[in-house]
Formats: C-alpha cells, sequence, structure tokens
C-alpha cells in the first residue's frame, strides 16, 4: 500500500484527498482488467471506462471551471501508479483540450469538451515536428490564410494518440512575424480531408504514437484557437499547466517502485534473515524514500501555486519536472536491482517501470531543456 500521509500536507483540501482515495480505490479494482494487449483498444477501452465513471471531467474545464492542477496532480500519480497506459489516456485528454480549455471560444468547447470529457472523443496536441522538437519556435508547418479559413501543409511527429484521436489541437505558421511570434493554434478534427497517418511510432513503453502529414488541410476560421500570431504563448501556458502533472505521472512510477521494493526486501531470505536487515539494502530504501518525499514536494508546491493564481509557474515546474524524473529513474534502477533477476524479467512491475519511466525525461520538455529553463528564470530574477 503506497504512503498516503502525503494526502494531509497543506497544498490540500479535503476534497482533493477525498478525491485521491476514491481514485485509488476505483484503480484497484478496474484497471486490473485492462487488455494491454492491443494498445489502441485498451487506450480507447482506458478513455470509455474513465469517461463512463466520471474521472475524465477533471480533464477539462467548462464553462466558470478553471483548470485545478492539484487535481490533476493527483489523478495523474495515481493512475500512474496502477497503469502507466491509463496514466497517458487521462493526460492526453486533459493535454489535448487544454488550449480549448484555457483558450477556446464559448462554442469550441461547446463542441469539444463535453466529448472529450465523457469519453466519447479521444484528443491529441500536435506540436512536434521532425526538425523541431524542444525548438518550438522553428517549426515550419504552415498554415496559409485562404479566405475565410486556411490551409495547412506539413508534418508533426511525435504525437501521443497519433492514430487514434478524434480531434488535435495543432499549431502552424501563419507568419504574423518570425519565429515564435508567428505560430497560430487550430482544432483540426481528424476526418479532416488532407489529414493522414503517415506513420506510427513503436517504443519500448508501447503508446500509440504517430507522424502526420497534413496536406492542403481545409478548416473554416472557426478552427483557429484564440488569437492568430499568439499559437507559441498558448502551447507555452498549456505546457506551464501540464508540465507538473508529468512530474506527478514520475512520482506515481515511483511510489509504485519503492512499494515494489519494499514487498521484495521483506519477503525475500538471504542467509536466513529478510534482505531488509542488510544495511546496503536499508540505505537503498532510504535514499528511495527521500527522493520519493522531495519529488512528492515539489510536484504540489507548482501544483498549488498554480491553483493560487499565480499566472505562470515555469520555474516551479520546470523544477517539478527535472527532479520528479530524474529521481524515479533512480528509485526504479533501485527497485529494479534489488529484486536481481527477477528484476529483469518480462512481465514483472519494476522490469515495466523501468521502460515506461525513460519517455517522461523527454516529452514535454527534456531534462537538460529544464536546466536551461530553470537557469534563465533564476538568472532573470536577479534583474
Amino acid at each position: 500500500m503506497a504512503d498516503k500521509s502525503f494526502l494531509d500536507w497543506p497544498f490540500f483540501e479535503p476534497r482533493h484527498k477525498e478525491l485521491a482515495l476514491a481514485l485509488d480505490d476505483w484503480a484497484g479494482k478496474e484497471l486490473v482488467n485492462v487488455d494491454h494487449g492491443d494498445t489502441d483498444s485498451a487506450c480507447r477501452d482506458l478513455v470509455t471506462m474513465m469517461g463512463q465513471d466520471g474521472w475524465l471531467r477533471h480533464s477539462g474545464a467548462e464553462g466558470d471551471e478553471v483548470l485545478d492542477v492539484r487535481t490533476l496532480c493527483l489523478i495523474r500519480e495515481t493512475l500512474a501508479r496502477h497503469d502507466g497506459l491509463a496514466d497517458f489516456a487521462f493526460a492526453m485528454q486533459g493535454l489535448g483540450t487544454g488550449a480549448i480549455s484555457l483558450f477556446g471560444t464559448d462554442e469550441q468547447k461547446a463542441e469539444w469538451l463535453p466529448k472529450t470529457r465523457s469519453g466519447q472523443a479521444i484528443s491529441a496536441f500536435a506540436l512536434t515536428e521532425p526538425q523541431s522538437g524542444s525548438d518550438v519556435a522553428n517549426s515550419t508547418m504552415t498554415a496559409k490564410a485562404d479566405g475565410n479559413g486556411y490551409v495547412l501543409d506539413g508534418r508533426k511527429t511525435w504525437i501521443s494518440n497519433g492514430g487514434i484521436a478524434d480531434v488535435y489541437t495543432v499549431f502552424a505558421r501563419t507568419g504574423e512575424a518570425p519565429g515564435a511570434k508567428g505560430l497560430s493554434a487550430f482544432i483540426v478534427p481528424a476526418d479532416t480531408p488532407g489529414l493522414k497517418v503517415e506513420e506510427r511510432l513503436e517504443v519500448m513503453a508501447p503508446h500509440p504514437l504517430a507522424t502526420l502529414h497534413f496536406d492542403g488541410v481545409k478548416l473554416p476560421g472557426s478552427a483557429l484557437l484564440g488569437e492568430a500570431g499568439r499559437g507559441f504563448a498558448i502551447a507555452m501556458s498549456v505546457l506551464d499547466v501540464f508540465r507538473s502533472t508529468v512530474a506527478a505521472a514520475a512520482l506515481g512510477f515511483a511510489r509504485r517502485a519503492l512499494d515494489e521494493a519494499l514487498a521484495r526486501v521483506t519477503s525475500r531470505q538471504v542467509q536466513g534473515a529478510p534482505l531488509s536487515e542488510l544495511q546496503m539494502v536499508q540505505g537503498h530504501i532510504a535514499d528511495m524514500a527521500l527522493d520519493v518525499d522531495a519529488a512528492a514536494l515539489l510536484v504540489y508546491r507548482a501544483a498549488w501555486t498554480k491553483d493560487s493564481g499565480a499566472p505562470r509557474v515555469t520555474r516551479e515546474a520546470a523544477m517539478a519536472k527535472l527532479f520528479a524524473t530524474d529521481q524515479a529513474q533512480k528509485v526504479i534502477d533501485k527497485a529494479v536491482q534489488l529484486h536481481g533477476g527477477d528484476g529483469v524479467r518480462n512481465g514483472e512491475a519494476v522490469e515495466r517501470l523501468y521502460r515506461e519511466i525513460r519517455a517522461l525525461r523527454i516529452y514535454e520538455g527534456a531534462s537538460d531543456v529544464q536546466r536551461v529553463v530553470i537557469a534563465r528564470q533564476t538568472l532573470g530574477a536577479m534583474g
């Protein structure tokens, strides 16, 4: 049983603890029955389940609602601890429609958020291009004005939910200014003529990923999200919210690894005594517990700061993502080591965690990019 004492920290309100405990109970009963044999089908099933049982209503904000980052983080941490693909499915419903929640018109919200929050539609966030990963300002995909609408041409790659999504939030160059100031955001239904799945991408922890080709994709003017030329700011605002949730998912993986390690060292006998009696093993457990708690403090500081009204939490979110993902990698590696040969056996929980954690140090801002962000924010604070 994972530690729940952190739910009594002052970062949270009673409703947060109630939600986390209810989700933990639901996940323990429902997620064990999900068939992961077909990744696409599993993701569709997970979105349907979470939508029907009400968990996806937290992935977007309708009407006067606001995105509660603490809730998003608690959900991702809990789901990740139980099932990495469930965390992925929830996260993409939020990230995929984050720009709609934050910048969409009433009509855009009314068209898509009820569908994604109920699990009737799957969403995706299409930002990365073959030549521009972390360097978003270098995007070359174009959206040319065409009467009252736009025509999109170009490619997006490493798109989560690519190939199974019903709607994509897409960023393209409209050319109002060079670099970051010439990008705009668009809502693109998956069945729009000219949008094709060019390649499905296979990775070591299976997730639906694809390269998308936009070939003369015609959109009405109503597909524009926010103002033309503000796409970069929209993308950064969305990532500013959801970057902390990536850290929360890493925290969930780390908690599961610590739980698995504790079960192993207290049950495994060496020379007539449990592994847990060895001082070196105790040292590993202490380091793991320290890393988990330190990561949790950074994650929920960032989430609480955003929920408390801070317009941006760039520094706090970057610190949380960098530390939580890097330390989760170390915690999971220790858990694998403590399992011995079983730690690398296919199908073992720690083996699965070892494959799942690695991508989190890359997507939504690689670890080295977060170091640059933190350094710039810190130096900038000196005036």
